[in-house]
């Protein structure tokens, strides 16, 4: 049992589970990378998004400043408040979302600084200023200097935004790379239990399917009486097991079948033995001693004088119920076994049979030579226990009995147009011939419709039987 189905379909099992089961592992490490891929280029989305509105409160502070210094409007400070107030909160926003990438976070502080350093030691002191003296807040000096601060503030925004676009073309470029990855793994893992899933089909079919199809075929022929049938011994494990299990129960049930049919061929042979015996018994011994009474009484019977008569009435009575007896001893042992069948073969055997027979027969019998005693033997009572039921129950007007030796053996039939409907019952002539012929190695049938006659059939082989 070493290396056994179980073993087998343990390991394929195995090796499925193992290639499934990494096939979902690299598609669930695949899909976390994913997940962070988009994470990332959220983020990026999102550094972007807070960058440009940093980039335009600095923006809009230096319009509002640039308008009061102009107009000396006060209501033009207020987009400069604003600014001024939502600053700090977008710049901490922006510093946190880059918080995981020094260079860009060194970026973000430049800029935040840069922008501080603008409010507290520019645009506080310009606004003071014009509110004391708006001549000189309006002087190109003090507009150059702001106007350079605010360039470098665009400029730091400027390369900002241009890296934070090569990370996310970056970032994107890896979600992509992931997915065609993730696409690829799945393909391959599909691919690859698909392909060993037919090939675990495959195996099972031809080392468990097919075989157990064949063994259930030989089965079904074994138990329709085929019992040379064989199985191929190529299986493994449990199904080689099996293949031999079989072959060796077929084994037996031929040879039990064989001594079966050898123990009933010897039985009926002893059988016929011992009628072929009693009937010469009776004829030889009995049936002649009986003979010599009968003659001895009639002799006593004419030595007797004519007077008085009752003595010889008497003898005469005795002689002839005698001789009754005797006739019906003969009847009774040409039955046991009819001496003519011994003696002359079964044409002989049968036309005497057909003779005494109460419904006419029609005999046609071709064989032309003596066959084996056994199979004559049984031929005769096939045929006798034929026409004794067709004149017990068929209720018929006629019967014909055909007899042909071929090649294959004798082949006999009995026919008649009687009422039909016979059934080989146990304890009836029919089984007891079944017997007689199956046990030759012949075959027997019976066909029998009600109101269309019977048809007994018999097949025995000529060769291989004992004449002795």
């Amino acid at each position: 049992m070493k290396g056994g189905l179980t073993r087998r379909t343990v390991v394929a099992s195995g090796l499925l589970a193992l290639i499934v089961g990494a096939a979902f592992a690299t598609l669930l490490f695949t899909v976390a990378e994913l997940r962070e891929a988009e994470r990332r280029a959220s983020q990026s989305q999102e550094v972007l998004v807070v960058a440009n509105r940093l980039e335009r409160l600095i923006v809009d502070a230096e319009t509002g400043l640039r308008g009061f210094v102009i107009t000396e409007q006060p209501n033009f400070l207020e987009p400069w408040h604003a600014a001024h107030a939502a600053f700090p909160e977008q710049a901490a926003t922006l510093e946190r979302l880059v918080a995981d990438n020094p260079d860009q976070q060194a970026r973000a502080q430049r800029i935040v600084q840069a922008a501080e350093s603008y409010h507290q030691d520019y645009a506080v002191p310009l606004v003071e200023s014009a509110q004391r003296d708006p001549a000189s807040a309006r002087t190109v000096a003090a507009t150059e200097a702001g106007k350079r601060r605010l360039d470098a503030i665009r400029a730091e925004f400027d390369r900002f935004v241009a890296t934070e676009d090569d990370l996310a073309a970056g970032r994107q470029a890896h979600s992509d790379a992931v997915t065609n990855r993730a696409v690829a793994a799945a393909a391959a893992g599909l691919a690859g239990s698909v392909l060993l899933i037919v090939l675990f089909a495959a195996y099972l079919n031809r080392a468990i399917v097919s075989p157990v199809r064949l063994a259930a075929s030989m089965a079904g022929r074994l138990a329709d009486g085929d019992l040379g049938v064989r199985l191929p011994e190529g299986g493994r494990g449990e199904i080689g097991v099996l293949e031999r299990s079989f072959n060796t129960m077929a084994g037996s049930l031929q040879e039990s079948r064989v001594q079966l049919t050898r123990s009933r061929a010897r039985i009926v042979a002893a059988a016929d033995q011992a009628r072929r015996r009693i009937e010469r018994d009776l004829h030889d011994g009995t049936q002649q001693r009986l003979v010599s009474l009968v003659l001895n009484l009639r002799a006593a019977r004419a030595a007797l004088p004519a007077e008085p008569a009752e003595p010889r009435r008497q003898l005469a009575e005795i002689a002839d119920e005698l001789a009754s007896a005797t006739d019906d001893l003969r009847v009774l042992s040409r039955g046991i076994h009819p001496a003519s069948l011994s003696e002359g073969g079964l044409r002989p055997a049968l036309t005497a049979l057909a003779r005494r027979s109460a419904v006419p027969v029609e005999l046609d019998v071709d064989v032309p030579a003596r066959l084996p005693e056994p199979v004559e033997v049984a031929a005769f009572y096939v045929v006798s226990e034929a026409l004794t039921n067709v004149a017990k129950h068929a209720r018929a007007a006629s019967a014909h009995v055909e007899l042909r030796v071929s090649t294959d053996g004798l082949h006999l039939s009995v026919r008649d147009d009687g009422v039909g409907g016979a059934v080989p019952r146990p304890g009836s002539g029919l089984i007891g011939l079944i017997d007689r012929v199956e046990a030759l190695g012949g075959t027997i049938s019976v066909t029998s419709w009600t109101g269309q006659g019977t048809a007994l059939a018999a097949d025995l082989p000529v060769s291989g039987q004992d004449s002795s």
